[in-house]
C-alpha cells in the first residue's frame, strides 16, 4: 500500500471509488443508484471486477464494483481460492490505477452485522495497509428499511461490532435507497462526503498495491480477544453521531447567507446579492458535522407576493437535505421592526413545511453586535410584543448571532448548534420535509416511501 498525493483530485473534480463487500450486501445495486446505469446486474452475482464511470454536476465519478466475499470462507477454502482470488485483485488494481480516493464497504440495513462479519472485513482491507482506513466510508444499503428511522438510530442499535467499525472509518457513513435509483439527492449527498475526505487527505488517494483478497481465518487475533469481549461501546454512539441538517430561511435581505457563513466559520456563501437557488453546504464545526441549505429570500409582508417560483425552490432547499432537515433557522435582521403584518407573513411563509414546521424552527437573529449592551430578552418586548407572539410560536427557541469578533462568534455558533440539538432532542430526533398535495408523492421524488403524516426519523 502507498499514499500518493494526486494533482487530478480536487482540481480537475475526478474521483475513483471502489465498492467492498459481502456476497448480497447490495454492491452492484447501489452501483446501479449511482451511476444510473444498467451495466451493473444487481440480481446476478458479480463474478469479475466491473468499471463505469458517470459526469454528476461537472464531476468525473469512476467507480468499481468487485466481487463478494464468501463469509463462510475459512483456511481451507482460502487456500483453494487463493489463486483466483490473485488474480481478482491484479484484477483491480488494474481498474483502479493509479489510486482510490474513496472504498466504499457496503452493509445492508436489515441485516446482523457480527464480530464475524467485522473481523473478516477488518482483515481483508488491512491487508492492504492500515492507512486504508483513512481512505474508507461505511455505505449502508436498503435504507428504505429504515421505516422512518434514521441510520444514526440503527447504527447506535446495530451493536458494538457495528460501531466500532463505523469508527473506524472515521465515523463517516452514508445511507442508499436503491429502490429509489432515479434519487439523485442522495447520490450529490454521497459525493458531497467524498469530496470532504478528498480534501481531509489533501487530494491524496490510495494505492492498492498488494490487494484486498485475504479470506478471514476464522480465528480472532489475540490482540483483538481483550476488545471483543468488552461491552464497552464508543461514547459516540451512546446517541447518536452529531450531524445536523438545516435550512436557513427568511426575509429578502435578512442576512441568511452571512449567518450560514458565520456558522460553517468560513465564507461558503455568496452574501451582499440576492439568492435566486438554494444552495447546500457542509462542514464540521465544534464537533458536529453541519450541513447547511441556504435559500431565497422571501417577501417582508404578505405570503402571496412572493412569487410561486421562489416559494417552490424554497421548499426544493429543504429536499437538498436527505431524508429532511432537522431545523429551520428563521433568519430576523435584529434592527429590524416587527409588526403584526410582518409576523403573519413570517408565520404564513413557515407554513409552506407543514403545519409542523413551527416545531422545528428557531428564529435567528443576525446583526447581533448593533443590540450593543442591549439584552435580546429586552429587545424582544418591544414592538407591542409581536417578536414575543413569533417566538412562543416557534415554542420559544431563538438566538443571537454577533459576527463583529471571531471568538464570540463561534461561541455563540456553538450555542446555537446546542439549542438545535436540544429541540431535536425534544422532536425525537425526527426532521421534516415541506408538505406536498400527494401523501405518497416522496416515491417518485426519490424519498422513503411513507405518508407525510409519518415523520422520518433522523
Amino acid at each position: 500500500m502507498a499514499t500518493v498525493s494526486s494533482s487530478m483530485n480536487i482540481g480537475n473534480c475526478s474521483y475513483l471509488l471502489v465498492l467492498f463487500g459481502y456476497q448480497g450486501s447490495g454492491k452492484s445495486s447501489s452501483c446501479i443508484s449511482i451511476i444510473g446505469q444498467e451495466e451493473f446486474h444487481g440480481t446476478q452475482p458479480t463474478k469479475e471486477p466491473l468499471l463505469c464511470t458517470k459526469t454528476l454536476d461537472c464531476k468525473k465519478l469512476t467507480l468499481v464494483d468487485t466481487p463478494g466475499w464468501n463469509l463462510e470462507d475459512d483456511n481451507a477454502v482460502a487456500m483453494e481460492k487463493l489463486d483466483g482470488e490473485s488474480y481478482t485483485s491484479a484484477h483491480i488494481r488494474h481498474l483502479c490505477y493509479p489510486g482510490v480516493h474513496t472504498l466504499l464497504l457496503v452493509i445492508p440495513i436489515g441485516e446482523p452485522f457480527t464480530e464475524r462479519h467485522r473481523q473478516g472485513m477488518v482483515e481483508r482491507l488491512e491487508s492492504a495497509g492500515t492507512d486504508v482506513w483513512k481512505f474508507s466510508m461505511v455505505l449502508f444499503t436498503g435504507a428504505d428499511r429504515l421505516w422512518g428511522n434514521g441510520v444514526e438510530e440503527f447504527i447506535a442499535e446495530g451493536g458494538s461490532a457495528l460501531q466500532r467499525l463505523v469508527e473506524r472509518c472515521r465515523n463517516r457513513y452514508h445511507a442508499l435507497d436503491n429502490t429509489c435509483s432515479e434519487n439523485s439527492t442522495q447520490v450529490r449527498e454521497l459525493l458531497q462526503k467524498v469530496e470532504d475526505m478528498v480534501q481531509e487527505n489533501e487530494g491524496s488517494f490510495f494505492m492498492m498495491d498488494d490487494g484486498i483478497r485475504a479470506p478471514w481465518s476464522g480465528q480472532i487475533p489475540e490482540r483483538e480477544v481483550g476488545m471483543i469481549t468488552s461491552d464497552v461501546v464508543s461514547p459516540i454512539f451512546r446517541s447518536p453521531p452529531r450531524e445536523l441538517r438545516m435550512v436557513l430561511v427568511g426575509w429578502q435581505g435578512a442576512g441568511k447567507s452571512s449567518a450560514g457563513n458565520v456558522i460553517l466559520g468560513e465564507r461558503r456563501f455568496e452574501s451582499g446579492c440576492r439568492t435566486e437557488v438554494s444552495s447546500r453546504q457542509q462542514a464540521y464545526v465544534s464537533g458536529w458535522r453541519i450541513t447547511l441549505v441556504d435559500t431565497p429570500g422571501w417577501d417582508w409582508f404578505s405570503f402571496r407576493r412572493t412569487p410561486v417560483h421562489v416559494r417552490k425552490e424554497i421548499k426544493r432547499g429543504a429536499r437538498l437535505l436527505h431524508p429532511g432537515p432537522h431545523a429551520l433557522l428563521l433568519v430576523i435582521p435584529v434592527i429590524s421592526t416587527l409588526t403584526s403584518r410582518k409576523r403573519r407573513a413570517l408565520e404564513n411563509h413557515l407554513e409552506m413545511f407543514g403545519e409542523e414546521a413551527s416545531l422545528h424552527t428557531i428564529v435567528l437573529f443576525s446583526c447581533g453586535d448593533w443590540l450593543g449592551c442591549t439584552p435580546i430578552e429586552e429587545h424582544i418586548q418591544r414592538d407591542g410584543g409581536q417578536y414575543l407572539n413569533l417566538i412562543e410560536h416557534c415554542l420559544n427557541y431563538y438566538h443571537v448571532l454577533d459576527s463583529a469578533t471571531a471568538t464570540r462568534g463561534q461561541d455563540q455558533v456553538t450555542e446555537l448548534l446546542l439549542k438545535v440539538e436540544e429541540m431535536v432532542a425534544q422532536n425525537e430526533g425526527r426532521p421534516f420535509l415541506p408538505v406536498k398535495s400527494n401523501p405518497w408523492s416522496f416515491i417518485s421524488n426519490g424519498w422513503l416511501s411513507m405518508p407525510e403524516s409519518t415523520l422520518f426519523n433522523a
